[in-house]
């Protein structure tokens, strides 16, 4: 789909204002998800949002890995690595309107915005979340959470008498899991964790699946390739896959060939993406390994390489372009340049 039919079939996204309790701050709400006056047949079932395509590198047209699921009037976060709070905003999602953050594993570029994401959301001004956040992952998460809650127990004994915030919004209550099966099912939407493999050492590692309204996203989480991602890849509209690729000259140096051991090639990804056929395939958690002296493989031939054995709809994701699921889906290009 060109730019230009992306653009013309984009909805628009409307901000909210709303006043805070104890404070006169402008918040921005998420865009809506409910049906519009003028033809609720166009309204999308499913939004997805790339927060981060990135890696731990410090890149601030990529930041690391999180990505934004709207299904079913609930705002699901994916990984928060870092500058996800940034993109949310950007996005026009309220912080303290995040229904549930769900963790594939522990690497920094997946967690690292998590502190930010929920204390930002539980300050009245800025969030007024409600209530705790709620925190999904592998077994390990309660240990993050409640570390970060023991960290952070200065900032929220302050705001607590300084400013009002009631004690359970500063809270995270961690939803643990050690196995595959559905882990939230809540006004339609199923979230499904399943188990892939980012090496040997790297444990726990998972991927998830969103099910609304008869249609779907699955985000492969870190993994190499993985037959777990192809059986619960099947029938999905959306497929969002890792993938890392490195110039000839540093593909077998001992800096880089364990990270590439760690992540899926742009041929491998295309097995996956051919055997599931989703209505589109999409990259995150883009790794192009280069150095001072070697530049990175370009876009194009990260994407020839995948052609090699794949030829269905494939979109190379970027910060803020957003997906829209219905009969069809819509890919949206970012509205301004991160």
């Amino acid at each position: 789909m060109s730019i230009a039919r992306a653009l013309m079939q984009t909805w628009t996204r409307r901000a909210v204002v709303a006043a805070c309790a104890v404070a006169t701050a402008v918040l921005l709400v998420a865009p809506s998800l409910t049906a519009r006056a003028d033809d609720a047949s166009t309204e999308p079932a499913m939004v997805v949002t790339l927060l981060g395509t990135g890696t731990p590198a410090l890149d601030p047209k990529r930041f690391s890995q999180s990505t934004l699921v709207q299904a079913g009037g609930l705002n699901l976060v994916f990984d928060a690595g870092r500058g996800s709070s940034i993109r949310l905003a950007q996005a026009g999602v309220n912080l303290g309107a995040i229904d549930g953050v769900f963790l594939t594993h522990f690497h920094s570029d997946h967690v690292v915005g998590l502190a930010d994401l929920w204390m930002t959301g539980y300050i009245p001004a800025l969030g007024g979340r409600p209530g705790p956040l709620q925190l999904y992952g592998p077994t390990g998460t309660k240990h993050i959470g409640d570390g970060l809650m023991d960290t952070f127990s200065a900032d929220t004994s302050i705001r607590e008498a300084d400013e009002a915030v009631p004690p359970d919004s500063a809270r995270i209550s961690s939803h643990e899991f050690d196995h595959d099966g559905v882990i939230l099912d809540r006004d339609g939407v199923q979230v499904t964790a399943f188990q892939v493999d980012h090496g040997d050492l790297i444990k726990p590692a998972y991927g998830y699946r969103v099910d609304y309204a008869g249609h779907s996203v699955l985000i492969s989480g870190d993994t190499r390739y993985n037959q777990n991602v192809v059986r619960y890849g099947k029938g999905v509209d959306v497929l969002i896959h890792e993938v890392a690729a490195a110039p000839a000259a540093l593909q077998d140096l001992p800096l880089f060939a364990p990270v590439l051991a760690h992540h899926t090639s742009p041929e491998d990804v295309g097995r996956v993406f051919a055997a599931d056929k989703p209505k589109m395939a999409v990259y995150s958690h883009i790794v192009l390994i280069r150095t001072a002296a070697v530049p990175p493989i370009g876009l194009d031939e990260l994407e020839a390489r995948t052609r090699a054995t794949y030829d269905g709809p494939l979109t190379v994701g970027a910060d803020l372009m957003r997906f829209e699921i219905g009969e069809e889906v819509t890919v949206v290009p970012p509205a301004a340049a991160p």
